[in-house]
């Protein structure tokens, strides 16, 4: 999804070339572009100057819903996505933490935008992004 929205006024993109640049298999990005397309993120466009692009602004996409498409439930355990897997689950203490746990997950993932990234990117490709520090 960001090299979609790196390039998101300059056309699609080919498979080839972003699983090229993302160094993941073609087979690969083709199970995640058809999750992404069938949830109406992107489409696909044929023909000569066809490929894939985001279906909105970058600034309307958050991550989580990137994240919740292509992976699903980030929940590690099942019962805080739904309680009815386990018997314990209204007296269990580790359930309450688990579930603070997923929603400061989900907080952080909802609070950032593809446009976000977008920039995040272009500062760290330009060297005025944050620096790595070893200790």
């Amino acid at each position: 999804m960001l090299e979609l929205a790196l390039n998101y006024d300059k056309g699609p993109l080919i498979l080839g070339e972003i699983a090229k640049r993302q160094e993941i298999s073609v087979k690969y990005l083709e199970r995640i572009m058809n999750l992404l397309v069938a949830a109406g993120l992107v489409r696909s466009e044929r023909g000569k100057n066809g490929g894939f692009r985001i279906t909105k602004d970058p600034s309307k996409i958050k991550l989580g819903q990137i994240i919740r498409i292509t992976e699903g439930s980030l929940s590690i355990v099942n019962c805080v996505d739904d309680e009815k897997t386990c018997r314990r689950s209204k007296e269990c203490i580790m359930r309450l933490i688990w579930t603070k746990v997923a929603s400061a997950m989900d907080e952080v993932l909802y609070s950032i935008t593809l446009q976000d990234m977008v920039d995040m990117h272009k500062a760290k490709q330009s060297g005025k992004g944050p620096g790595m520090y070893h200790i």
